[in-house]
């Protein structure tokens, strides 16, 4: 549909704020928020959109299943200091989207990076 766009994507992590400064690898920028009388989590706007990270109240609730992608600058300073033994689920290769990987947060979600050109 012309003129739609993804405005928020929520996560849920047993804690939100380590996986928030996991994020801040990427250039993403949290800052706690809290809704009236709904739990403190971890926000961050970029553009249209908004990133936030809610604690994980309940088993039930995992987002796991959810794969982000992020087109940073540069994949190595991007994943610098994660083991490619086990936080890579696809080594950084040329693709003709260009160089990308797909690695995992600590939480489990699958993160596909793509560096600009």
């Amino acid at each position: 549909m012309v003129g739609t766009n993804l405005n928020l994507l929520v996560l849920k992590a047993s804690d939100p704020a380590a996986l928030a400064k996991f994020y801040s690898r990427f250039g993403l920028r949290f800052a706690l928020e809290q809704h009236g009388r709904g739990p403190e989590h971890q926000a961050c706007v970029m553009d249209n959109s908004v990133l936030e990270i809610y604690p994980l109240l309940d088993e039930g609730e995992k987002s796991i299943g959810v794969r982000l992608g992020f087109q940073v600058p540069s994949i190595d300073m991007a994943t610098a200091g994660l083991d490619p033994a086990s936080d890579f689920l696809l080594l950084p290769s040329d693709t003709k989207w260009g160089r990308r990987c797909v690695i995992r947060d600590p939480e489990g979600h699958k993160i596909e990076l793509v560096e600009r050109t």
